[in-house]
């Protein structure tokens, strides 16, 4: 399966509390909410293609107990991601949690980089990975995305959780798709490119 990680982004990175106030206050973050005035249908549309290409979902402790507490409440079969979400595999990634209740799920409670390593093997689509900032920073560390899907925002906050921190290994993006919303949200989806390459604008002597 190839792993790709659909992250909400301000335009100086911050993913942190994207859908409201209580989010996430991690580190006296107060500033969560920032997506909901942008919400549109274009914004829907593009969260709808995405999903439908998933055959499962790895999710970090904090998304998926705001998941788990939110989408089985979702009863709507016509609801392509509510469907998704309750119906697909989905892994979570915690050292905390001592069982897993919502349909579907597995706990991978110890060595996420050799359980993640082993779910790309399979076969299948898509691996999705949603907000799970945490979770985020390890596969980005151990070089396990393949695809990144940004949503980013025109809001700047200034503080908050990045989503490319230290510890991010150097890479080389492909832009394989862009397109803008009508509340201006621009997305991007980017896939691995190798190494990066670097060269010099200095005049030659």
């Amino acid at each position: 399966m190839k792993l790709t990680v659909t992250t909400f982004l301000t335009v100086d990175g911050v993913m942190q509390g994207p859908g409201g106030p209580e989010e996430d206050p991690s580190g006296g973050f107060d500033l969560g909410g920032w997506v909901v005035p942008y919400a549109d249908e274009d914004m829907g549309s593009a969260v709808v293609e995405w999903f439908a290409g998933a055959d499962a979902f790895l999710l970090g402790r904090k998304t998926y107990e705001i998941f788990a507490a939110y989408w089985p409440q979702v009863t709507d079969e016509n609801d392509p991601v509510a469907g998704a979400l309750n119906g697909l595999p989905k892994y979570v990634a915690s050292t905390t949690l001592d069982r897993v209740e919502w349909n579907n799920s597995t706990l991978i409670d110890k060595d996420v980089v050799a359980a993640v390593t082993e779910l790309k093997s399979r076969p299948g689509r898509d691996l999705q990975v949603h907000g799970s900032g945490e979770l985020a920073q390890t596969l980005i560390e151990h070089d396990l995305v393949d695809e990144f899907r940004l949503f980013i925002y025109p809001i700047l906050l200034g503080r908050g959780r990045r989503l490319f921190a230290a510890g991010t290994v150097p890479a080389a993006l492909r832009l394989v798709e862009a397109k803008t919303t009508g509340a201006g949200v621009a997305v991007h989806s980017y896939r691995r490119a190798g190494r990066p390459t670097f060269g010099s604008f200095a005049l030659d002597e």
